[in-house]
């Protein structure tokens, strides 16, 4: 069965459309209006082999707030979708990827609990890249994690380079989330000794 998950949002702020495919090959078609956060979820996409289909609509002229807190809603949203039960899957994820001299780790647990730790240097944190403000990054992680329902705790540990500190992100994320979703041939039951997530 495909672990798919297709979300539309439509408000007075922006209109979405979000389609992703867990068990894909990496192939990414994105327009949101914001080029380096179209940039970051291809890289996404890639490295974490999801298939990621995204076009929004939104703000801007304000400016991308919205629109990226709202992509993060429906990404949040597609994959608990995509997942159903979430039975059957390792659950718990582990990424440490480098960009030049920055070096980011993300660990993510498919809890069914929403919750975001995000430590960074200023470079990853605040300031800007090209037009976008860094600041989103954080609110966007928050969006998927509560909308996912997963916990997720990134440390981009060091880096100079904006660009790079966060492109190490977008990529450990990637990594940590295939791995957090495969799944486990050993165990058809949700991985909980609860009994649920």
């Amino acid at each position: 069965m495909a672990r798919q998950g297709s979300i539309q949002r439509k408000t007075s702020e922006t209109a979405i459309s979000l389609d992703l495919a867990l068990d894909g090959t990496g192939r990414a078609s994105i327009d949101t209006g914001v080029p380096f956060l179209d940039h970051m979820l291809t890289l996404f996409a890639a490295h974490g082999f999801f298939d990621l289909t995204l076009r929004a609509a939104g703000d801007l002229a304000i400016d991308a707030h919205h629109t990226v807190e709202d992509i993060g809603i429906c990404l949040g949203q597609a994959l608990a979708q995509a997942l159903g039960e979430r039975a059957g899957i390792k659950r718990f994820g582990l990424a440490v990827c480098p960009m030049d001299e920055a070096l980011a780790e993300v660990a993510i647990d498919i809890s069914g609990r929403g919750y975001l730790v995000y430590n960074a240097p200023e470079a990853a944190a605040s300031g800007k890249v090209g037009n976008f403000d860094l600041e989103l990054v954080p609110e966007f992680f928050q969006a998927v994690a509560s909308h996912g329902r997963l916990t997720l705790h990134i440390n981009a540990r060091y880096g100079r380079n904006s660009h790079h500190a966060v492109e190490a992100v977008f990529k450990a994320f990637g990594r940590a989330l295939d791995a957090a979703t495969l799944l486990e041939p050993r165990s058809a039951g949700v991985p909980s000794t609860k009994g649920t997530l």
